[in-house]
Order: structure tokens, then C-alpha cells, then sequence
């Protein structure tokens, strides 16, 4: 299977480039604009020069006072010196209308404003850290963002359908529009400062040539791959996915369980608002030499992977937490973020 073509050649390019290549045409115009009125204004000076017995100069400021409509200078005084001046004042108004129109064009049509736009975001996009990046915004997709802005996470997206952009930008997803196979779409997203990424477009193909790609440009990024086939999962992993999902395995799983143990079924939907996070402690965090009573809030922490690599279920209020720990803790995103500041570096101690 092929993979899908890119929306448009543009994609590929920076801001910059994009800026450009859609402002070309209206550029081209406006230069055709600058050749004609050097034109009138070499011929007009020339006529002025051999029909008014002027200067070259004198002929000159003649001919911009007659394309401007100044009106500052005397008028001719031979016949062709008249019919050059009335020329100069009709071709000269009829340029610069003409240039005045494709100015307004642009504005009016949305082009400049549309490419500013794009530029700002592509700028916000490159300070993000830590963030998720999301290939495809499909039904899988806009459920992943729409979890993911409830956990108050940062997150980009990449998708090449027109009507996925509009969509987002509509709703304020951080959207850009390309290939997410393609390596400079993954730069472009930040993907060697991104905490994860999550392939999810409908084609299987795609989703195997995206983790190709995020595996290549950065090794260590955890990489979350859908699969709609089972038999592309053990192909998704050997391309570098560390963990793969398949959501009609998963909702047909879901709905077996459902039949089968409605009351559990029933428990786990109430607890629905609640998450599992794993929340490391830092090396600078105060939280460090303390013990977890004093920092896990309303958290419940149900285990903690200790440095050295050992798991440890269930730890007691006493225990001492150090740098490097991993609390898997379970709450609602509030209090999950309290837990993560609590455990997160100090500011005082990092600047001095």
C-alpha cells in the first residue's frame, strides 16, 4: 500500500518558504508594476528631453510630477509634449491602480494574514516542551486531544487533510499540515523535546512509516502506535512502537467485560475522571530525604519504581522518596498535578 501523497508541495517548506511561495504571485505582479513605471518614466523623460528642449533631469522630475498627478511643473508647450504628458498621466494612473488593487488583494483575501498566522503558531510550536505530538486527526486523534487538553497537557498535531485543519484551528489545536511520516513535519513538531508521540492515522501502512521515522530522529521517545489489523501490530513494534494498541481489539475487550462483570464495569466508569500517571522525583526537588505521607496530597500512590530498578506496590506512608524514584499515583488531574509540582525541581536551588 502507498502511502498517501503529501496535501500540497508547500508542506515541506519553513514559515519563511511558505511565506514566499504564496505571496509569489502577487510579488511577480508587483514587480511587472515597478518595470512599467520605469518605462513610462524612461520615456517620458526621453520626450520631455527632445520635445521641451529640458535637461535629463528637468525631464525627469517632469515625468514623476506628470505619473504622480502633481501637477507642480507648466504644462507642455509643443503639441507632442502634450500628447507625451496626457500618455504618461493615463498609463500612469492606470499602473498605479493597477498596483493599489493587488496590494488590497492581498490583504482582503486573507493570504498575508493567514501566512502571519501560521508563522505565529509555528513559533509557539517551537518553544513547546515536554509536549505530545499527535500523527493523524482522525476519531482516534481528536479523542487523544481532547484527553489530553482535559489533563491540561501540551500537544501538536500533525494531519494532511484540509478539513482536519480547519477543524482544529477552529477549536485551537496547535495543527500542522503535512505528512506525519515525513521527517521535517516531525522536526517541525518538536519531536526531539516531545515527551511521547502517537501515531494515529486510519492507514496501518502510515502508522508503520511514522514510527520509522520518530524512531530514527529520536531513539529514546516513547511511541504510541494504532493498529487497526492484528496482524500489524508485531510490525508496528518491530519498527520501533513501544507500545501498540488496537481499538477494535480494545472497545470489543471492553464491551466483553461489560457483559460479563456489569457491577466492576459500572465501578471503573464512576472512577472514569480519575488518572494513572507516573510522576518522577527530581534530583532538586525538596521533596527528596521526605517522607510520601508529606507529599502525595490526595494522590494514591500505588507503587513506586525505585531507581535501581526495583518495584515496590503499595508504599507505606513512611517511606523516604529519593531522586530518580517513579510514583505511579492515581487521582484526578488536579490533584496529579500538585503531586508533579510537589515532586518537581526547586526554582531557588536551581538558580543559585
Amino acid at each position: 500500500m502507498r502511502s498517501p501523497r503529501p496535501r500540497h508541495a508547500l508542506d515541506s517548506f519553513g514559515p519563511r518558504e511558505r511565506m514566499i511561495a504564496e505571496l509569489r504571485p502577487f510579488l511577480k505582479r508587483l514587480l511587472w508594476v515597478a518595470v512599467v513605471l520605469v518605462g513610462l518614466l524612461a520615456a517620458g523623460t526621453a520626450a520631455y528631453v527632445v520635445f521641451e528642449d529640458v535637461s535629463i533631469w528637468n525631464g525627469f522630475l517632469w515625468s514623476l510630477d506628470t505619473v504622480a498627478t502633481e501637477g507642480a511643473r507648466n504644462a507642455p508647450q509643443t503639441l507632442a509634449g502634450e500628447i507625451t504628458w496626457v500618455l504618461l498621466i493615463v498609463f500612469g494612473v492606470g499602473t498605479l491602480l493597477y498596483a493599489l488593487v493587488t496590494v488590497v488583494e492581498v490583504l482582503v483575501s486573507g493570504h498575508l494574514r493567514t501566512l502571519l498566522d501560521e508563522r505565529r503558531e509555528l513559533r509557539a510550536i517551537d518553544s513547546l516542551t515536554n509536549h505530545v505530538i499527535i500523527c493523524g486527526y482522525g476519531r482516534v486523534g481528536r479523542q487523544v486531544v481532547r484527553d489530553l487538553e482535559a489533563a491540561g497537557e501540551p500537544h501538536v498535531v500533525i494531519d494532511e487533510r484540509p478539513e482536519n485543519e480547519e477543524e482544529a484551528r477552529a477549536l485551537g489545536v496547535r495543527f500542522i499540515p503535512g505528512t506525519s511520516s515525513d521527517d521535517a513535519m516531525l522536526r517541525r513538531a518538536g519531536i526531539k523535546q516531545a515527551r511521547a508521540l502517537i501515531a494515529c492515522v486510519d492507514s496501518d501502512a502510515e502508522n508503520v512509516f511514522i514510527v520509522l521515522s520518530a524512531r530514527q530522529l529520536s531513539p529514546d521517545l516513547p511511541i504510541i502506535a494504532r493498529a487497526a489489523r492484528w496482524d500489524t501490530e508485531p510490525k508496528l513494534t518491530a519498527a520501533g512502537a513501544t507500545r501498540v494498541i488496537s481499538p477494535y481489539r480494545t472497545s470489543g475487550s471492553e464491551m466483553a467485560r461489560a457483559a460479563l462483570t456489569p457491577q466492576i464495569f459500572a465501578a471503573i466508569d464512576v472512577a472514569a475522571e480519575y488518572r494513572l500517571e507516573e510522576i518522577e522525583v527530581e534530583p532538586r526537588s525538596e521533596a527528596v530525604g521526605r517522607d510520601l505521607v508529606e507529599v502525595r496530597g490526595e494522590a494514591i500512590v500505588v507503587g513506586i519504581r525505585h531507581a535501581d530498578g526495583s518495584f515496590q506496590p503499595q508504599p507505606p506512608g513512611s517511606t523516604a522518596l529519593c531522586a530518580g524514584d517513579v510514583l505511579v499515583a492515581l487521582g484526578q488531574p488536579h490533584t496529579l498535578k500538585r503531586l508533579e509540582g510537589a515532586l518537581a525541581p526547586n526554582r531557588s536551588a536551581e538558580r543559585t
